[in-house]
């Protein structure tokens, strides 16, 4: 059933949503806190105090890795490579993206953040074996 690899899909775009509201409540209470002015970042965002800027670079982030994701979803759901492997590769992505994400907007630990992304880079690898195995 192809319907599996719709829920991590699902629970990618809801997190995706999320980030970007930490986005905007880290941008307005920068305003709302007098940290930063609307004139201060109308070209540039350097002027946002770090919290807001993390949160602006991870929500960045959730462009890259996340688009190769989706499209191996839709590559998987194609060529009927939607097992349990599939499947749960598909989720341990999730998790590992919402982890990135909690250690990028926390404390921000590169070499932790950077084993993160790694994990989650390795699993797309391997959903697109996957995806490989299923065409050959």
């Amino acid at each position: 059933m192809t319907l599996k690899l719709i829920y991590p899909a699902l629970a990618m775009i809801l997190w995706i949503f999320i980030v970007g509201v930490i986005l905007a409540v880290r941008r307005k209470n920068a305003f709302a806190s007098g940290e930063v002015r609307p004139e201060e970042v109308t070209v540039s965002t350097e002027r946002y105090p770090v919290a807001a800027r993390l949160a602006s670079a991870n929500f960045s982030n959730q462009f890259e890795l996340p688009v190769i994701f989706f499209a191996l979803i839709m590559l998987a759901m194609e060529v009927a490579a939607t097992g349990y492997v599939m499947t749960a590769l598909a989720w341990i992505f999730v998790v590992s993206r919402i982890v990135h994400t909690l250690i990028h907007i926390g404390p921000n630990k590169l070499p932790l953040r950077g084993a993160v992304y790694g994990v989650g880079a390795i699993v797309l690898l391997c959903m697109w074996v996957g995806v490989v195995l299923a065409v050959l």
